[in-house]
């Protein structure tokens, strides 16, 4: 049975006042599901119920804080791998510019807000947030953790229309409590998309109108917009299908919550434009290579692919645009199973069929160890190899800048 959660909020001005309302409705069945997907490869089931997830395929090694610290922290400390220069100047930030009202451009325009974050105007009037943190520090703390090397572009009072926030997963880049609080003072009506497991933390955050689905799973969302200039009314009703779609990553908001809420990649279709939010992922297990050893070289361009990119671009594809991570993923044989490099996310973005894409999870905070500026300056050489234009088709921006696609 379908399940809906609808709210309705008004503003006004002196000039005019227009209410809206959000439906969700969880779409029935299971269309457009891989064969090998019916069985929940993913779940990690105990005493009969859903106790957690995993990555079901070859692609994603076996990462322990073991890993870590012979790849990554010991490392560090015999100054063997060095914290790359965060000083200015890095990526440009300006300020945005959003279109007025719900005004369609009659094409879609994304603008980058840092990080994973990107905010999407749909040509049918329709408002999405992806990824939203607008926090200092990726971090539980506001004293330690990661902290911004370039600025957030605006505050989330400055954005005027926000009808879905869409969640990939709960890693504090990616999902941040005070963020996702402020939107919904700022913008009552707006409607959640989470992966499976993670509607619990948004209840009891405080937070409504949430949405939970598990992978291939689809919801039908309507903003109904009545707008009042003078004596006449507007009637605009905006629909749109939200998809929960699998990546290959991890979840954990502590240490005893590790991968029991779902990580997702999504698709967002309305009017005639769609995209693909890639939010976090890896796509091939690296071993680990000496300096210099080009990891689709010879030998080594067979290790095995996630292949549920490939599913996404069959079954739901193809798509506008894709919102794909490119950074976040040095040294290799520490982070290749969950993090894109660049060659990954061309091949990630041949697989799902997207027509155009920007390069999303960089720029931001340093998370890993690659130097700040080298994620899109390796995506122009892995965009030359596969015979890709190095500009037109899989870009960077700014932070704040908007492009039409």
């Amino acid at each position: 049975m379908a399940s809906t959660t609808s709210s309705t909020a008004a503003l006004a001005t002196a000039a005019s006042s227009h209410t809206y309302s959000t439906t969700v409705s969880k779409a029935p069945g299971r269309a457009s599901r891989p064969e090998e997907a019916e069985a929940n490869p993913h779940h990690v089931v105990k005493g009969g119920s859903v106790s957690g997830f995993k990555n079901p395929y070859p692609s994603y090694p076996n990462v322990n804080l073991g890993t870590m610290f012979r790849n990554v922290i010991w490392p560090i400390i015999t100054g063997d791998l060095k914290q790359p220069d965060t000083s200015p100047p890095t990526v440009p930030v300006v300020t945005p510019e959003w279109l007025p009202g719900r005004t369609a451009s009659g094409k879609l325009r994304a603008t980058w807000l840092g990080h994973a974050c990107y905010y999407v105007e749909f040509a049918s009037g329709l408002r999405v947030l992806f990824d939203p943190v607008f926090e200092d520090r990726c971090s539980p703390f506001t004293f330690m953790g990661p902290k911004r090397f370039t600025p957030r572009p605006c505050d989330i009072r400055d954005i005027p229309l926000i009808d879905a926030v869409v969640i990939s997963h709960s890693h504090y880049d990616h999902l941040s409590h005070a963020s996702v609080l402020e939107i919904q003072r700022s913008h009552p009506d707006v409607q959640f998309f989470v992966g499976l497991g993670l509607a619990k933390w948004f209840r009891r955050s405080g937070l409504r109108n949430v949405t939970e689905l598990d992978w291939w799973e689809d919801a039908e969302l309507t903003v109904e917009v009545t707008t009042a200039e003078g004596e006449a009314k507007r009637k605009q009703s905006i629909s749109a299908r939200v998809s929960c779609l699998p990546c290959q990553h991890t979840s954990a908001r502590s240490p005893f919550d590790r991968d029991t809420t779902l990580w997702c990649s999504w698709a967002v279709r309305s009017g005639d434009r769609s995209v693909w939010f890639g939010g976090d992922t890896g796509y091939r297990a690296v071993p680990r290579l000496p300096a210099g050893v080009d990891d689709y070289g010879p030998g080594y361009e067979s290790l095995p692919r996630c292949p549920q990119f490939a599913q996404i671009g069959a079954l739901r594809g193809p798509f506008d645009l894709g919102l794909i991570p490119i950074g976040a993923y040095y040294p290799r044989v520490a982070f290749s199973g969950m993090h894109a490099n660049p060659f990954d996310s061309v091949e990630i973005f041949r697989d799902t069929r997207c027509a155009r894409a920007m390069g999303i999870h960089w720029g931001t905070w340093a998370l890993t160890m690659e130097e700040v500026l080298e994620p899109p300056r390796v995506l122009r050489e892995a965009l030359r190899r596969r015979g890709i234009p190095e500009t037109g088709v899989f870009d960077v921006c700014d932070i704040g800048e908007s492009r039409e696609f």
